[in-house]
């Protein structure tokens, strides 16, 4: 604490006084207020606003370094991305990390990288140095090292100092960490994540598989369901069928008829022959005759009639099958990958390979951009 004031002496006793006028802090007190100051001022210009904070690149390839290069915060940092992303490039802008020329070596060590990112690949800035004191931490408390951080072109991760250690530069950048360890393992968050995300992607793939071809074998088990109660052979054969049982009832009647008229005229024959009415018999056997002729003939009719009826049914199968369509010079054009029929010019795209089925066998095409569009 410095004191300003007066010096007297009280003669008869020999005694001084010290009349002061003005007290100003010295050493960690005046840090201190002077921290205060700086934070609050630069809180009200809305630096460490939230909505100013950019989202770190999940897998960032280079990283800009600021921080001395014999610190232990370097070494820290090189040691935790080696084990955990050895790919990860560095580039050190060096400075000075303590004493009074330390905070413009630090500025200007962002700006340099700040303004060669696009020329160096640059993804993030981290700040860093290791612990210490309050003076010795003292270089990212000022106010040139908060403007560079803030007028950044890429994000900025600060580390500096221990856990318990805050200093301006945590407050503008986008990022804070305890450590420079910490930082380390934040950078590399990404690709350890990705690293565990593809370790466990073949269990995944392999139950998405499964499952997959679980819904496709029920799929087809119904669509195999359904051709089959739809197919045009199946109707043809109930058709054939019915036939049948026409045909089967149809002569059975005939038959009943047939034994029914044989039976009279047996039964009309053997009582004429008692009496032997040759000249009626004889009538009676024409009669019997054109009545079984007749039948024949009206048995005859109904077959052909429902043959020709059986006929023109197969024929209009055979006209509703998709052979006949193809047979009629039409085409059904698939998806040669995934076999979905192409309804629509505007489902193709250019490079589609496609699948066409003809009357006679199948041709494998490529699409075309069209040249008129």
């Amino acid at each position: 604490m410095l004191l300003q004031g007066e010096l007297s002496v009280y003669e008869p006793r020999g005694q001084y006084q010290l009349i002061v006028k003005a007290i100003e802090l010295q050493g960690v007190g005046a840090l201190q207020l002077a921290f205060e100051r700086l934070k609050q001022k630069l809180a009200a210009e809305g630096l460490f606003a939230p909505e100013r904070k950019r989202p770190l690149p999940r897998f960032p390839r280079c990283v800009g370094v600021v921080t001395s290069p014999t610190g232990a915060a370097l070494r820290d940092v090189l040691h935790v991305c080696e084990r955990r992303d050895p790919a990860l490039r560095f580039i050190l802008a060096p400075c000075r990390v303590q004493g009074e020329a330390a905070a413009a070596e630090i500025a200007a060590a962002i700006g340099r990288l700040s303004e060669l990112a696009d020329r160096l690949k640059l993804d993030v800035i981290l700040v860093t140095r290791g612990g210490g004191s309050l003076e010795d931490l003292w270089p990212f408390n000022e106010e040139s090292v908060a403007r560079a951080v803030a007028a950044s072109r890429l994000p900025v991760v600060s580390a500096v100092g221990h856990e318990i250690d805050f200093t301006i530069c945590d407050f503008v950048a986008d990022v804070r960490a305890a450590t420079p360890s910490a930082a380390a393992e934040i950078l590399t968050e990404g690709v350890c994540a990705s690293r565990q995300f593809v370790e466990e992607a073949p269990l995944r793939l392999a139950a998405l598989a499964r499952a997959r071809l679980d819904r496709a074998g029920q799929n087809l088990a119904e669509l195999a369901g359904r051709l089959t109660r739809a197919h045009p052979r199946r109707r043809l054969n109930e058709h054939w069928q019915r036939l049948d049982d026409l045909l089967a009832s149809l002569m059975r009647a005939a038959r009943t008829g047939l034994d029914a008229r044989r039976f009279r005229w047996q039964a009309v024959r053997s009582a004429w022959q008692r009496v032997r009415p040759g000249l009626a018999l004889d009538r009676q056997r024409n009669g019997l005759q054109q009545l079984q002729l007749r039948l024949v003939q009206a048995a005859r009719r109904g077959f052909d009639d429902r043959a020709h009826r059986l006929a023109l049914l197969g024929e209009r199968l055979r006209l509703l099958s998709p052979a006949q369509v193809l047979a009629r010079g039409y085409s059904i054009t698939r998806d040669a990958a995934t076999g979905r029929v192409i309804r629509a010019a505007g489902e193709v795209t250019a490079g589609q390979r496609l699948r066409t089925r003809l009357a006679s066998g199948e041709i494998t095409s490529v699409a075309e951009p069209d040249q008129g569009s």
